[in-house]
Order: structure tokens, then sequence, then C-alpha cells
């Protein structure tokens, strides 16, 4: 591990090396549960301002690594990064979430899509990259993210949030090859954006595959794991003699998580609706697995939620390989406190798993 880090407990977990203690960081660390993001958000004006300007990311990526003893900090982005580098007119709107002017639906206009260039069209995150490792001097890792190919399409198909993905399951199943061919060059994009954060300073990866569950499985397998085992064998896996460990996380896809674990990746994020302990069962010493506690559960009292905590560790059992998380983003209204309380327990109550016996 580097030896400039001071806390190596996240990397070493994904690699299945000896921890002391389960690290965890938390899907959406850096939001609007903070009274501290609320306030720098509203002095930014608009969510993409925040994401935009470097300085404010990196002061938005840091507030949750200065506030608990978390052993990660992960970038402050977007997933739709790299479809409005594409110039599809990328706005996102308050209790609407994110909408595009230009949504891509014929194989015209995705032949007209071009490849971003990180450093060039996509500047503003590498700056960030860049100035967030140097502020951290060294105290937890830095996570880089991407979304995946069949997400992203997602949002560019239907130019919106959707509940019934009507457009893009259409576009699936009547001209497949059309969409074979955006998803081809979001894989592309992706897999040059990841190396990219690398090279910038990112130490691990991850790529959110948010809605790979709301296909049957032959199409998550065709649709969407192909093309990010695509990116995995393309990904810088080593930095200055350090290996960059690479996360997967498919929301509602079940038992794909065995296909998953075929791809290469290091780690397979799991949803709160899997039991960690049958995954573990099933895909062995190949995979490091993070999750999975699900995010109501922080609504809870103190009380409960060193319970349920106690149970994923417990249902993990002994042995590194697990990084604690949550199943999904952390909820906007949650009490700061309650992640204070979920912190300590992670660390507190998994020193016993990592003793030798």
């Amino acid at each position: 591990m580097p030896s400039s880090l001071k806390n190596d407990r996240l990397l070493r977990a994904l690699l299945r090396q000896p921890v002391d203690a389960t690290p965890i960081w938390i899907m959406r660390q850096a939001g609007r549960y903070l009274p501290e993001y609320r306030k720098l958000r509203e002095l930014a004006g608009d969510f993409m301002t925040l994401c935009k300007t470097p300085d404010l990311a990196c002061q938005v990526t840091l507030q949750p690594v200065e506030r608990f003893p978390l052993d990660a900090a992960i970038l402050f982005s977007d997933i739709l990064t790299i479809p409005d580098a594409m110039g599809l007119g990328l706005s996102i709107i308050e209790s609407k979430g994110p909408m595009f002017e230009y949504p891509v639906r014929s194989a015209q206009q995705i032949k007209k899509l071009g490849i971003p260039d990180p450093e060039t069209d996509l500047r503003y995150v590498m700056d960030a990259v860049r100035l967030i490792r140097k502020e951290l001097d060294g105290r937890v890792p830095l996570i880089g993210f991407s979304g995946s190919p069949w997400t992203l399409a997602t949002y560019m198909v239907e130019g919106q949030s959707s509940k019934n993905f009507s457009v893009i399951k259409e576009l699936l199943y009547d001209q497949p090859q059309v969409l074979h061919e955006l998803l081809e060059k979001l894989a592309q994009s992706v897999a040059l954006y990841l190396n990219a954060q690398i090279a910038a300073g990112a130490q691990t990866v991850m790529i959110f595959d948010t809605w790979g569950g709301v296909l049957t499985q032959p199409a998550y397998q065709e649709f969407s794991l192909t093309y990010m085992q695509k990116i995995v064998g393309q990904l810088q896996r080593e930095m200055n003699g350090q290996r960059i460990p690479v996360i997967l996380f498919s929301k509602g896809i079940g038992d794909m998580v065995i296909k998953i674990a075929e791809t290469g990746c290091d780690a397979i994020g799991l949803d709160w609706m899997q039991d960690i302990a049958q995954v573990r069962s099933k895909v062995g010493d190949k995979v490091a697995l993070q999750g999975n506690l699900d995010p109501a559960v922080l609504y809870a009292s103190p009380e409960v939620i060193k319970k349920e905590v106690g149970k994923i560790l417990e249902s993990y059992g002994k042995g590194s390989g697990h990084v604690f998380n949550l199943g999904h983003g952390i909820h906007p209204e949650i009490d700061p406190e309650h992640v204070a309380v979920l912190v300590d327990a992670v660390h507190e109550f998994s020193k016993p798993y990592h003793r030798e016996s």
C-alpha cells in the first residue's frame, strides 16, 4: 500500500488483504443530508456549478471526511458528466432530476456523438481529482467513479429519469444494433474517463450501474455486463507500483452477482436486497464485497443502527474482503448524528472479525 496513506484500510480490504477493522464509506456521503453541503450548494447557485468548479467540488468531497472518521473520500461529481460532455444539454432540475435537451434516439444521432477527451472536455473533473488528492494529503484514499454505459444510455435515450424505461427498451428490442453502437461509444468514453481519473490521482474506481436491475437477466448480460467487462479490461490497474482496485455496482440484479465476479473486477457493490453471507459463499475469494445496509436503517434510533450493523458484520463473517457501505445512496433527510453512530459502530464491532484466531 502507498506509504503516504495514513489509512489504507479501504484499499487493503478491496484487495482482500488483512485489515484491523472493516473499512466504511457511504454512497452519496457528500450530499444534502449535511448542513455544510446545503450551505455550499446555495452559495454555488446550482448543482452543476458545484460539480464544474474544482475548488467547490473539492470542498464538498472533503466535508464528510472532516466530519466522520470515514475510510475513503469519493469524488464529488455526477454520473452524467460524459453525456453532458457529448453535448446533450444536461440540466439538473430541482425535484425532477436530470433532463437532456437533446436526447439520442436514432442511429444517425448516435453516429454523430464524439468520444469526450477527459483532459479537455472533462478537465474540471480531472482538476478536482488533482486538488482533492492534494488536500487529502494521504488521510484516506480517493475513489473515482463513472456511470455504467447502460445507465448512461438510459438517461441519454429517455432524456430524463424514467419509471418504465419504455423508450430505451423499445430501442433495445426493435433496434439492438443501434443501442449496441451507443453502448460501445459509452464504454470507450468511460474507460478513458476512469483512466484519466486514475492518472489524476484516484486510488480506486467504481462503476455505478444504477439501472441494471430493470433488464431481464439475458438482456442485463448483453447490454450492461458485457460493456462493464470491456471497461474493466481497459482500465489502468496499477499506478506508481500500487494496484488500483475496481468496484462494480449493479442495483437489483440478484444472482447475476456471480457473473459480475467473473469480469475481472476486484469488488462487487451489493444492494440491500442481497444476503451478503449467501453472496460470499457463492463468489468465494474471487472478489471483495461492498455493502449492504438498507439506507432506511439510518432513520432509526442509534440502538437499532448498531444492531443492524452487527447483523451485517456477522453475516459476512471473519476475514478481510468486506467494505461496509449502504446498499444505495444515503437519503437526504438523514440526521448526520446517525451517520456518526454508523461509522463508529462499524469500526468498533468489526475488530473481533479481523483478529488472528
